[in-house]
């Protein structure tokens, strides 16, 4: 039932192709006028003519659709059209609502970065004859090629016109311009701001802007967060390796958040990602579409280390060998970022005693000391690290003997420093009925988590909750078996948090090799 013009639509056929419009069943048009009721009355909000003809009792269908529409450019109303995408059942009122109530590009206004004026902010306009600006948004990798789907923004896309992807320079050629309809393409000779199309053999990553001749301007860069998981990548052999090295190079194209790395100590590969979910989807791609016969160990949680308090250094590095020798002395502190920044480097030292040309130097040194902290070895944040002092010799010191001396003397800070692990902690929402709001809690609060609060509403609750993404292993299968499998929830980082004391005992155990034994109680 349509509450805007107040009549009933069946969709008969196999695929729901053929709309009916009918009255509304008697039995159901009680409730449908009282429903009618609640919705005129949130949508007027949005319009004074409304608001008038309700009064009058004179509402007009158009002025309804002119008040929705208003209120979903404001972004503060959300129009619910019912259906079935499996039998096409209200499909066509769908696209109907896109068309009638969502922003065209004149109705919108986005802003590019200006790279030739500090990242100055422009606005973008719908003109055909501006400057061409166009963001690819996904890759796909199909029997064509890259297939690169692009949202122009301003300006258009031409067939055969050249095209400067804004990241690296490069001028490419709009070769094979297409408009895509599900499964099928359709050859297109341009496209304008607005239009959603997709380009072959253009080699870029997601997120690109691609601009024309005039200004060097940038799309606004998606928010790409640190991976928070790892796991590690073994081939059954040296022939498999060659599948899922071509794998990993699409991945990685196709999503800013899933990196790639190989491991200096141990020589294995390892992946990076969001979560369990999004990494156990890009294995099971590089089985299904690449064929690649690939074995995974065990997750690996993205911990950190940080420092607690302030702690000074004094290092000598004094080296002498047959030729010259290697000499230099640095002194300082570190000290937790009052800002929560990740890593600054202050030069606080006069009267060159420190050489400007071995400044950038130390900082190098302090930079290669952060990627391995006191504790587990993992990479440190929030650090604050400056230099008050130093000594140099005029035949032996060099860059290298500087970098040294900073390295040493910051992990020397650092262990005195009160270093602390921290653990990515995810913000968990889960939903389901109501009657299993208590199993719910209960399986949260048992992997550490800390309920930040909850609604419930006609029979179905909602959870809201912050836990350690170490504890969330497996969890999928514990709330199923919990909720009877009508739960479900949803999983993002959140934050950096300190491990609790014995979680922190446990791990450094665990780092040496040993484990940890109860003794008298201590």
């Amino acid at each position: 039932v349509d509450l805007v013009n107040m009549k009933a639509y069946y969709f008969d056929g196999d695929n729901g192709e053929n709309v009916r419009v009918e009255e509304i069943p008697e039995a159901m048009r009680e409730d449908a006028e009282s429903r009618r009721q609640q919705m005129l009355d949130a949508v007027s909000m949005f319009s004074d003519k409304l608001m008038e003809q309700i009064l009058e009792e004179t509402v007009e269908e158009e002025t309804v659709h002119q008040a929705i529409r208003n209120g979903v450019i404001a972004l503060k109303l959300v129009p619910v059209l019912l259906g079935s995408a499996y039998k096409n059942k209200g499909v066509q009122r769908l696209l109907d609502g896109v068309i009638k109530y969502l922003p065209s590009p004149m109705d919108r206004k986005y802003t590019a970065l200006d790279l030739d004026r500090d990242n100055a902010p422009v606005t973008l306009t719908s003109d055909p004859n501006a400057q061409t600006s166009a963001l690819a948004f996904k890759l796909d990798e199909g029997r064509y090629g890259q297939l690169t789907f692009v949202r122009v923004y301003q300006g258009k896309l031409q067939k055969g016109e050249f095209v400067t992807n804004s990241r690296n320079q490069r001028r490419v050629k709009v070769g094979r311009l297409v408009k895509i309809h599900a499964d099928s393409m359709e050859d297109i000779l341009d496209a304008g701001a607005g239009d959603i199309c997709g380009l072959f053999g253009i080699d870029c990553n997601t997120g690109d802007t691609f601009i024309g001749e005039g200004e060097r301007i940038a799309m606004t860069s998606i928010f790409v967060p640190d991976p928070v998981i790892s796991l590690s990548l073994m081939t059954a052999d040296n022939s498999q390796m060659a599948k899922v090295s071509k794998a990993l190079q699409r991945f990685t194209k196709e999503d800013p958040t899933f990196r790639v790395h190989v491991d200096d100590e141990s020589a294995e590969t390892i992946i990076s990602g969001m979560g369990e979910l999004h990494l156990d989807v890009y294995v099971e791609r590089m089985r299904r579409e690449y064929g690649a016969e690939v074995t995974t160990g065990a997750p690996q949680v993205a911990y950190r280390e940080t420092i607690t308090r302030k702690s000074e250094f004094n290092y000598l590095h004094k080296k002498q060998t047959g030729g010259s020798g290697q000499y230099a002395r640095v002194a300082g502190f570190v000290e937790p970022h009052p800002e929560g920044l990740n890593y600054e480097f202050v030069n606080g030292t006069h009267g060159g005693t420190i050489p400007s040309e071995y400044i950038s130097a130390c900082d190098k040194g302090f930079k290669s000391a952060m990627q391995k902290g006191a504790l587990v070895g993992s990479p440190l944040v929030n650090v604050r690290a400056t230099i008050n002092d130093g000594a140099s010799h005029a035949v032996d010191s060099s860059d290298i003997a500087f970098q040294v001396a900073a390295r040493q003397g910051f992990k020397e800070a650092v262990r005195k420093a009160g270093p602390v692990i921290l653990e990515p902690v995810m913000k968990v929402v889960v939903e389901g009925p109501g009657e299993f709001q208590g199993s719910v809690f209960k399986t949260l609060m048992q992997r550490r988590g800390t309920i930040i609060g909850s609604t419930e509403e006609d029979g179905f609750c909602r959870i809201e909750s912050e836990v350690p993404l170490a504890e969330m292993f497996g969890y999928s299968t514990d709330l199923r078996s919990n909720t009877q499998g009508k739960a479900e929830f949803t999983m993002e980082f959140h934050r950096y948090a300190p491990v609790p004391r014995d979680v922190q005992e446990k791990m450094l155990a665990e780092a040496k090799g040993t484990d940890l034994v109860e003794d008298d109680g201590k």
